[in-house]
């Protein structure tokens, strides 16, 4: 069998248990009083089915996810950005015109 299918297999299989311990958990701590709901139903057996079923697939999905990606090889290349010009200062003359605030007021009017 490929690797690659293999380690579908496990993270598939530990996903599932993990979500089976969450669906434990979740059952045992009574949040929102869905222990206590699931026990009273007639039902209650295909609720906590169809909770550990969809939470296994996140999870599992979840779980090879990160087995996949902590495969990947570290580059440690630089990567792209901006490039750091050698920029140099450059002289510019500036003069400063004297007016006082009255001449200043009349020329924005006109």
């Amino acid at each position: 069998m490929p690797e690659l299918i293999k380690l579908y297999i496990r993270s598939v299989a530990i996903g599932f248990g993990i979500a089976a311990v969450f669906v434990g958990v979740l059952l045992w701590s009574g949040l929102g009083g869905l222990g206590d709901l699931v026990a009273g139903s007639s039902a209650g057996w295909l609720a906590v089915f169809m909770l550990w079923f969809m939470n296994g697939i996140v999870f599992a999905g979840v779980q090879f996810a990160y087995r996949i990606m902590s495969m990947a090889q570290r580059d440690d290349t630089p990567r792209g950005g901006m490039k750091i010009m050698d920029l140099q200062p450059v002289r510019v003359e500036a003069t400063a015109r004297k007016q006082n605030n009255a001449q200043r007021f009349v020329q924005r009017r006109r």
